[in-house]
């Protein structure tokens, strides 16, 4: 099916690596011209720039901290210098520390809110004002938003922010024909999990518990966004939509 994304426009935050860069190529392969932004992997930004481009649409990177308001600023400023107006924005950059919650400092977490919370609230408030009637913010959650798990406390917290944001964010601006929506995935196989030490507890779980015996994959919430920025989900908005392969059905 043609999903008609051919010649829109989107920011996606974080999309050198990982689910981002999986979300940037299916925007590009659907025709989407793409702006990403990265933190400090230039040598993944540029891979993910020349996939990119491979596919004929017009692309093109920043280096941003989304925690340095700024910055974000000025990203902005070049999206809309290059751009003009935008489609779509997938808020997917994120960061954290995996420690148990007696052990969190509050460096720690206003770290974490910063970089996950408020780098959504205020790339919103940034793209809003480039968007015609129909645009799409599809913001990165994580079942941590809603289930307790092992060193996740912090980001946990700030999934949680987000996809309050989320519904709050699909009230005002619903009258200007922006639709907002959080995407919850299961856990999801990149090199991010590395960083979690119950990375082998994490992986094992979710493939005995998930009912349709796979773990969810960068691509599987790509094409989720795809929906989103689409006009197959027009009537979408303030929504949660979860891509877990069944993984919470089972408590």
């Amino acid at each position: 099916m043609d999903l008609e994304l051919k010649g829109r426009r989107a920011v996606v935050t974080g999309g050198g690596r990982g689910i981002g860069q999986a979300i940037a190529i299916a925007l590009a392969d659907a025709g989407v011209d793409v702006a990403f932004n990265y933190l400090r992997n230039r040598r993944a930004a540029g891979a993910t720039l020349s996939e990119l481009r491979s596919r004929g649409v017009e692309a093109f990177a920043i280096k941003a901290n989304m925690a340095d308001p700024p910055a974000l600023t000025a990203m902005f400023d070049e999206v809309r210098e290059r751009f003009g107006t935008i489609d779509l924005l997938v808020a997917n950059a994120a960061s954290g520390v995996e420690r148990s919650a007696m052990d969190l400092t509050r460096r720690h977490f206003q770290w974490t809110m910063d970089i996950n919370a408020w780098g959504l609230l205020h790339s919103t408030q940034l793209a809003a004002p480039l968007m015609p009637r129909g645009g799409s913010i599809v913001a990165i959650s994580s079942i941590g938003a809603t289930r307790a798990m092992p060193y996740y406390t912090a980001v946990g917290a700030s999934k949680a922010a987000i996809e309050s944001l989320c519904r709050h964010l699909a009230v005002e601006l619903g009258p200007q024909g922006i639709r907002v929506n959080a995407l919850q995935p299961g856990v999801v196989l990149t090199d991010v999990l590395q960083h979690f030490p119950n990375r082998d507890e994490l992986i094992e779980g979710a493939m005995t518990r998930t009912p349709l015996g796979r773990m969810v994959t960068p691509l599987d919430v790509a094409q989720t966004v795809l929906f989103l920025a689409s006009d197959l989900s027009a009537m979408v908005t303030g929504s949660t939509l979860v891509v877990d392969g069944g993984y919470q059905t089972q408590g």
